[in-house]
């Protein structure tokens, strides 16, 4: 559950960006003083379009994290944003991300046709973001990849490197290099990225043991304390609502 004084909204894309898009959302922080978060590796690209009372109206297009990073939640700032998956680099960003692993790259104003306002309505914002996006694609992903990313996100990253290259017919070291180029970081990466996440879930419900094809259990705990920063326990805890996607977890 969000804490009292910050507004979140979520919505997932219909079928036509589907294979692009991972979710749209919304973060508002309606308190007086500043919250301190901490934003932990999800896997997920974004293009954030945010406000506040003492920042401009900006857009941010953030790339990959592989550790977690602590920063402040300013009080009176809105964010709307549109999370990415791996395929929208290539297809619709058309901006390779290596360079911007644990990074964010400003983006000019009016990006895809977005202004301040539009982050007061929601529904509003993410019809508007979605025909912009829909409109930047001009080619259907390659089937190669298409596969792979589908393996990827449809086992939480819980396939091995060998196995994802078996069944995408796409060499191991061919893979690599294109993650490697593309992203900023390998494919095993990624997938530990991916199964951490999927790990939010069992351990909000207090499964502090491996769910996701873990080797063991001390396996678990360093993983979850690489990307987290914390182990299991505090993050189940999640005191002060500081891990902000943790608490935005939606229930199933």
């Amino acid at each position: 559950m969000v804490a009292p004084d910050v507004e979140y909204k979520f919505v997932q894309p219909g079928d036509a960006l589907c294979d692009y898009v991972e979710s749209y959302w919304m973060l508002v922080n309606h308190a007086n003083e500043p919250r301190e978060i901490v934003l932990v590796p999800d896997g997920r690209i974004d293009v954030i379009f945010s406000c506040s009372a003492n920042e401009p109206f900006h857009t941010l297009l953030m790339g990959l994290s592989d550790q977690p990073d602590q920063t402040i939640f300013a009080p009176g700032t809105i964010m709307a944003a549109v999370s990415f998956k791996l395929s929208a680099v290539e297809y619709i960003l058309r901006n390779n991300m290596a360079g911007l692993l644990n990074e964010a790259q400003l983006l000019p104003n009016n990006f895809w046709g977005i202004e301040q306002a539009d982050l007061h309505d929601f529904d509003h914002f993410y019809k508007k973001v979605s025909l912009a996006v829909e409109a930047c694609i001009k080619e259907p992903i390659d089937g190669r990849k298409q596969k792979l990313f589908n393996l990827i996100y449809a086992s939480n990253g819980a396939m091995s490197v060998k196995e994802l290259s078996e069944q995408s017919y796409w060499s191991s070291r061919q893979i690599n290099r294109y993650f490697n180029q593309q992203f900023g970081i390998s494919l095993k990466t990624y997938c530990n990225i991916l199964r951490f996440r999927a790990s939010f879930e069992h351990i909000k419900e207090g499964k502090l043991f491996p769910q996701q094809n873990f080797a063991d259990q001390a396996h678990f705990i360093k993983e979850v304390k690489k990307f987290a920063g914390v182990v299991p326990k505090a993050l189940s805890k999640n005191k002060n609502d500081r891990f902000i996607q943790f608490s935005t977890l939606p229930k199933k």
